[in-house]
């Protein structure tokens, strides 16, 4: 089986290190991920801050590139899937061929963890990670595209892995893109009391499946001076950390 690597903006600049996890467990499950080299940013940030028609550019070069094949699209961002499937098949005029290959996509593009629960059937991947985790539930992932059992699932199949439930597991983190630097105090509220939470939870990572979450909470833990580390799930499911 093959697949169309979509790496995102976020993960490309900052979390190298999970894409190259996420290629390795993809050809330990059978799978060969193909990567479109002319790939560019999806456009949500435009989108989200009412520049459609340089959101439009963006989805039309993406479709473009992704179009080529009819492989399907995997990508370690719910937010940026969530933008594929429910945003892009809005930007385009009905009946539009940019429509047409708009929605072909949207129902071929998958996050990680969907993909791996759903489609390839894989819970337990072989990963060990002997530490107390917690979860934070990403808000396009959890609410956009629906998926909210699925990454506890596969952190459930870790060995050595205690999963402790969060406080407000599905309360944003306060990032929301745009809204972060366009809100900042209450943004710095919310990311606050998320940090809180994951204090008192007593844990030794928090994992989470979007880079933006992963990186506004790991600046909050590392103001308040916390041990405890901002993981992708990714990267929990790569390890293979001898359980003692």
């Amino acid at each position: 089986m093959k697949v169309q690597l979509f790496i995102t903006c976020l993960a490309e600049q900052f979390f190298p290190n999970t894409l190259e996890n996420m290629v390795r467990l993809l050809e330990i499950l059978g799978v060969e991920p193909v990567f479109p080299e002319q790939q560019t940013c999806c456009g949500q940030p435009f989108y989200n801050t009412g520049f459609q028609s340089e959101a439009k550019k963006l989805a039309a070069s993406w479709l473009r590139t992704f179009g080529k094949s009819e492989l399907p699209v995997i990508s370690p961002s719910g937010s940026c899937v969530d933008m594929v499937r429910h945003h892009y098949p809005e930007l385009f005029a009905e009946g539009s061929a940019e429509q047409e290959l708009a929605v072909q996509l949207a129902e071929r593009t998958f996050e990680f963890t969907e993909f791996l629960v759903h489609h390839l059937k894989s819970i337990d991947v072989g990963a060990a990670y002997p530490h107390r985790v917690t979860y934070h539930a990403s808000c396009h992932l959890l609410r956009g595209l629906g998926v909210k059992d699925e990454p506890k699932q596969l952190l459930q199949a870790v060995k050595g892995l205690e999963l402790v439930p969060l406080v407000e597991e599905e309360t944003c983190c306060g990032f929301g893109g745009a809204f972060s630097v366009i809100f900042p105090e209450v943004s710095r509220s919310m990311m606050q009391n998320k940090i809180n939470h994951i204090e008192n939870a007593e844990v030794d990572a928090v994992v989470a499946c979007d880079a933006g979450c992963l990186m506004n909470i790991a600046g909050g833990l590392r103001q308040a001076g916390s041990k405890v580390r901002a993981m992708h799930i990714i990267d929990i499911l790569a390890s293979q950390e001898p359980l003692t």
